[in-house]
């Protein structure tokens, strides 16, 4: 295991980076026969195609997820995705056409930057054609504009990006990919802190963290999301993989402070190659792991872009 996403049998990545302009998007492919769900627990989140995913709905397959940055504006970019996986005939079965079944989901990144660009179909393509097995951690694709611990201003956020983590219990593999753009600071499994609001070279700390929330102008001056994208090879149910997409929230929560605020976007998608029998439990108990663990690796992996300081 490499502790990437892509160390699931099938599953490739593939990122747009635009430096220059602080923004850029991640496509991951999937296998055929990959079904999932998703849990959006943000009090602001920014997303496309995730209302199919609930268990209820009669699409079962998902073929590809976008992620990127833009806000909303980036949304538009999964027109690449679907446009490539269209080339491969690849998507959903109609009597007249396949349709491509993408879901996205977006973080702010202008917070961090003047420029106003944001990513296209035609990145997003790029960054289908690209996917592979091998593929970047950092202030890359998606987490290019990424910070975190903004609860205090923007200008004491430090860097985040993308991570990912996986973890191999006998024949069962879990793996899991972040976008981590939190307003809140990211801690250690101590909890202590590992990356969050700075001043001067020191984290300003939980009591003062505490306080940020009696200031609600100072939070909506902020604009944030963590994005997690976990995939089993396990046999698993539609509403199953609802299940864990729920509790891999406990990831988020064991690795973010604050979390799920009214001004983040937080959405986590739990996807299942169906290869192998596991309980549904015993997918969510690693899956919380693997989701805190990639959330940490996104700011251990971040290099500093804008003045903004990373670990790094």
């Amino acid at each position: 295991m490499n502790n990437l996403l892509t160390d699931i049998d099938g599953v490739k990545v593939g990122n747009y980076t635009d430096e220059k302009n602080g923004t850029g998007c991640t496509v991951i492919l999937l296998p055929s026969n990959t079904i999932g769900s998703c849990d959006v627990r943000g009090g602001a989140p920014g997303s496309r195609e995730t209302a199919l995913l609930a268990p209820d709905k009669h699409v079962q397959e998902i073929n590809a997820i976008l992620l990127t940055g833009g806000s909303a504006f980036g949304l538009d970019a999964a027109a690449g995705v679907m446009k490539y996986l269209q080339e491969k005939n690849i998507g959903y079965e109609t009597p007249w056409i396949k349709i491509p079944i993408v879901p996205a989901a977006v973080i702010f990144d202008y917070n961090i930057r003047d420029s106003k660009i944001y990513p296209t179909a035609e990145n997003a393509y790029y960054a289908s054609t690209t996917a592979a097995k091998k593929y970047s951690l950092g202030s890359v694709g998606a987490g290019t504009g990424a910070s975190v611990g903004k609860w205090n201003g923007v200008q004491f956020a430090m860097k985040g990006g993308i991570g990912s983590s996986s973890k191999k219990v006998g024949k069962l593999s879990v793996a899991a990919l972040a976008v981590v753009n939190a307003v809140g600071d990211i801690l250690n499994e101590d909890g202590t802190i590992l990356a969050g609001a700075l001043n001067k070279n020191k984290f300003l700390g939980k009591k003062k963290r505490e306080n940020c929330f009696f200031d609600k102008e100072l939070l909506q001056t902020n604009s944030n999301t963590t994005l997690v994208v976990l995939v089993s090879n396990a046999k698993l149910t539609k509403t199953e993989t609802n299940i864990v997409a729920q509790r891999m929230h406990n990831g988020f929560a064991r690795s973010i402070s604050p979390v799920h605020t009214s001004f983040d976007g937080d959405i986590s998608f739990a996807l299942s190659t169906n290869k192998i029998k596991a309980t549904v439990d015993m997918v969510a108990e690693i899956g919380i792991e693997v989701t805190a663990n990639a959330i940490r690796s996104a700011v251990k992996n971040a290099i500093s872009i804008f003045g903004i300081p990373s670990l790094k």
